[in-house]
């Protein structure tokens, strides 16, 4: 065989094997990128599971010392007046709920460096439920340290429920223009059944129980009903109005209006008798307890709770709440 004819041969060889070196070349870099790309995902997967365990060690540990160690200064001070803080609705959550407040008004009137006690209340009002267990805890607390006075320091509005708690305080101390009174209970919702009948809405509840569908917004409400959602009210109402008696006494200077919801600012409830006078922490602390020195007994909360709520865990459950919120009676 001729030279020439050896070279074609050996060109068209390597004319037909380069497809193949082409598909082999082109197979190795995809494994390869493809290798590259997983072993960066492994280390970014390592590098979020090793932040994330270093910050659940940190709430940890916070959580820890925030719940051991919060008060630990408070007990080697001398005589002072504690301060506990409740500051917005009287619910089953935050600084109003009773889970909230009775171990601070424990930790108070236990603590034998407290000359009083003194409740700052800046609440609309909210829940009879809460606010009937702080009360009973109260009058429980106030036979057990007979010598240690309990006082309410009114901020913007003491009204409703935040009254209900503040009537079994020795004594009220407000603002001249703050709100005060409004002693009444409510249960309010919203019915939707004509909407429903304009756009052609039909209701289907099926209940296994006459009354299982109480108060449904998008039933019509019948007089049965009403009527027995109106005396449970008027229950919890008399329960409010003997909470108030018994905690202000011959203090009260009764008038049909006194017990009818409205309220009142601050220097008209002090000549109501809902109040006994005009005040701060500080200058109760100074000129009534005598004890300028103020320890916050408030429980706060922790930084965990806070990162927790931030990015939505308790999302959910308090939505739940809020569907159903106007179907219980309400201190507000």
């Amino acid at each position: 065989m001729s030279e020439n004819n050896r070279n074609d041969n050996q060109n068209a060889i390597d004319a037909n094997s380069s497809p193949i070196r082409n598909w082999e070349r082109d197979t190795l870099e995809r494994l390869v990128f493809a290798t590259v790309r997983e072993q960066r995902a492994a280390r970014r997967w390592g590098i979020f599971f090793k932040l994330s365990f270093l910050l659940l060690a940190f709430f940890a540990i916070w959580a820890y010392f925030d719940f051991n160690f919060s008060g630990s200064d408070i007990e080697s001070l001398g005589r002072h007046t504690a301060l506990i803080e409740i500051d917005g609705t009287i619910d089953d959550e935050g600084s109003g709920a009773a889970d909230t407040v009775i171990p601070s008004l424990n930790k108070a009137f236990a603590d034998a460096g407290s000359a009083a006690v003194v409740l700052r209340i800046n609440s609309p009002g909210g829940s009879p439920v809460q606010a009937g267990i702080i009360v009973d805890e109260i009058q429980r607390l106030k036979k057990g340290y007979p010598n240690k006075p309990l006082y309410v320091v009114v901020d913007e509005i003491c009204a409703s429920g935040g009254y209900y708690i503040a009537a079994a305080a020795d004594k009220i101390y407000v603002n001249k223009a703050s709100i005060v009174g409004s002693v009444g209970v409510l249960m309010d919702g919203f019915g939707f059944t004509g909407l429903m009948d304009k756009l052609g809405v039909e209701r289907r509840l099926l209940t296994a129980g006459e009354n299982k569908g109480f108060l449904d917004p998008f039933s019509p409400q019948s007089d049965k009903q009403k009527q027995h959602a109106l005396t449970m009210l008027n229950e919890i109402h008399e329960q409010f109005i003997s909470v108030v008696r018994a905690g202000r006494g011959k203090r009260l200077k009764e008038n049909p209006e006194i017990f009818s919801g409205l309220y009142w600012t601050g220097a008209k409830a002090v000549e109501m008798g809902l109040a006994d006078g005009f005040g701060t922490v500080d200058t109760v602390a100074r000129e009534v307890v005598k004890a300028e020195e103020i320890i916050d007994y408030t429980a706060h909360e922790g930084l965990p709770e806070r990162v927790l709520k931030k990015f939505g865990a308790s999302v959910g459950s308090g939505a739940v709440r809020s569907i159903y919120r106007g179907a219980v009676p309400s201190l507000r």
